[in-house]
């Protein structure tokens, strides 16, 4: 390996919007998230619809599709 050209691998933390906090390896120092493994609907097994601007509700207008 060629020396001075790699970064600095650390110990760091991870802060998840949801309060999750994570301690692993990065290059990077403290990292802040809005979704990680205990938040996200795929892991938890719960349906969450992250509404931007209401395209949720634009595409159920435009396909004519009922809250149901």
């Amino acid at each position: 390996m060629k020396e001075g050209i790699h970064p600095k691998y650390q110990q760091t933390t991870i802060h998840c919007a949801c309060g999750e906090v994570i301690e692993t390896g990065s290059t990077r120092k403290d990292i802040r998230v809005e979704i990680c493994s205990k938040c996200h609907p795929f892991f938890t097994g719960k349906q969450k619809l992250v509404d931007t601007g209401g395209r949720v509700d634009r595409f159920k207008k435009k396909f004519g599709l009922e809250n149901k």
